[in-house]
């Protein structure tokens, strides 16, 4: 009985290696990327490439691991969620009022330490900011935020 559910459990490991999700990568940025309404200068930008785009942006840099089922299907579950919180790549679509509010959550949560999750920079140490790095991506996200506030 065992040898059965453990070759059934196998056989269904390896069927599931053959359906695989789309990547979630973009050739180039798009005409909502927040670059196009709202220049991200080359220090901040870095950061949020280094960061914050793999799980918020068109642009996910995947691990070898993501080659694996069901790893894939969980890290772009956390990708889709990631996105429907905020997205760099849709951000000139947001309007004023939602752009403001999630410039202030960027903030807010990367002063806080909620972003990145330590999850992510549990697995990608090169996410990880330094107490500077904190102050110039939360200074950059409260100016940016003056900009598109609605009045």
């Amino acid at each position: 009985m065992i040898k059965k559910l453990f070759l059934f459990l196998l056989i269904l490991l390896v069927a599931a290696q053959f359906y695989r999700p789309t990547r979630n990568l973009s050739a180039v940025a798009g005409p909502n990327d927040i670059n196009a309404k709202h220049p991200v200068p080359p220090a901040v930008q870095g950061l949020l490439e280094r960061a914050c785009y793999d799980c918020h942006s068109n642009n996910t840099k995947y691990p070898w691991y993501a080659e694996v089922q069901p790893v894939r299907w969980w890290l772009d579950s956390h990708i889709k969620d990631g996105k429907r919180h905020l997205d760099f790549s849709e951000f000139g679509a947001y309007t004023a009022k939602r752009a403001s509010r999630k410039l202030k959550q960027t903030a807010e949560q990367v002063e806080q330490g909620e972003m990145p999750l330590p999850s992510y920079t549990w697995m990608h140490p090169e996410a990880r900011l330094t107490p500077a790095e904190v102050k110039l991506l939360a200074d950059w996200a409260r100016a940016t935020e003056k900009t598109v506030a609605v009045p």
